[in-house]
């Protein structure tokens, strides 16, 4: 391997870390506060790619400049999460928090199941790109390597400012705190006044928003294409698990590994680069079946 195929494959390797961290990132927290996995953050991701393709598209038809790409894929990120994940929250998944966990992912899947064709019924199966976002930052030059400045320094940034706003808002806030003390024991909190409902809508709408924000974010460096939420939530399985249950800086070292991994197995060995994510994850369960940062739970016998 020579020093460029070797950069490369780091840029790759970074890049799609940061945006399978910023979803896992969404899924995590939801099942650290709410205890349920989320099958339909896959479809929220998708939905957040093609609002901002179309959003964008719109845009650009009426000349404004590249630059004003990167505040539609907030706003669609955010569109995604009031728009689909409140109502989802509120009317369905509030219904079933009590429920065993195989009728969570039931329900969820289905939710899955039924975004995945209103994805098809709006925007059909024509593939979708936008480039507008990379135009806009052009390319850097490393070591004589050129490569994308949106996929080299933006993305990673947004990821670690993601994490570090995260931590600090849960522990240095009073929602934060909040949101921590349901976490412990939903009881306990609901029995000293905290309104755990509403926590848990805050919660999984916040969620929501940072999986149509992955989206968003990657909607510049993909095809938008039917079936793309299912890879995603594969691969954000994967992380949450290899990192351990409800494990936010754990998610961000373990999307770093599988992304590096799948990375420079796309350069040595593009056979089994769809397979070493999950060999990272199935290598690291069989060592620590509780994740990588994961602490063995008690149970009743």
């Amino acid at each position: 391997m020579n020093l460029a195929i070797f950069l490369l494959a780091l840029f790759d390797g970074v890049a799609y870390a940061a945006l399978v961290f910023i979803v896992a990132l969404g899924l995590t927290l939801i099942f650290g506060v709410m205890r349920i996995l989320n099958v339909a953050h896959g479809s929220l991701y998708a939905i957040g790619a093609y609002a901002t393709v179309s959003l964008v598209g719109y845009v650009m038809a009426l000349g404004f400049a590249p630059a004003f790409a990167f505040p539609l894929m907030i706003v669609s990120a955010i569109l995604v999460g009031i728009v689909i994940g409140a109502p989802l929250e509120y009317f369905l998944l509030r219904r079933i928090y009590d429920k065993s966990e195989v009728l969570q992912l039931l329900v969820t899947f289905a939710v899955f199941m039924i975004l995945e064709d209103v994805q098809r019924l709006v925007w059909g199966t024509q593939p979708y790109f936008n480039s507008s976002a990379l135009q806009a930052l052009g390319n850097v030059s490393v070591f004589g390597v050129t490569y994308t400045a949106y996929q080299l320094i933006l993305l990673p940034l947004i990821a670690v400012v993601l994490l570090l706003g995260m931590r600090f808002f849960l522990r240095h806030t009073i929602t934060g705190k909040l949101i921590t003390a349901t976490t412990e024991d939903r009881e306990a909190a609901q029995s000293i006044g905290i309104d755990a409902d509403r926590v848990f809508l805050f919660t999984f709408v916040i969620g929501a928003v940072l999986a149509g924000l992955g989206g968003a974010l990657a909607s510049p460096t993909t095809s938008i294409l039917p079936g793309m939420g299912a890879d995603m939530i594969v691969l954000s399985f994967a992380v949450v698990a290899t990192a351990g249950l409800g494990q936010i800086e754990g998610a961000a070292l373990t999307a770093l590994m599988i992304g590096l991994g799948r990375s420079f197995a796309v350069y040595l060995y593009p056979e089994i680069s769809v397979l070493v994510p999950y060999l990272i994850m199935v290598l690291v369960l069989l060592v620590r079946p509780e994740g990588l940062f994961g602490s063995p739970a008690a149970r009743k016998i």
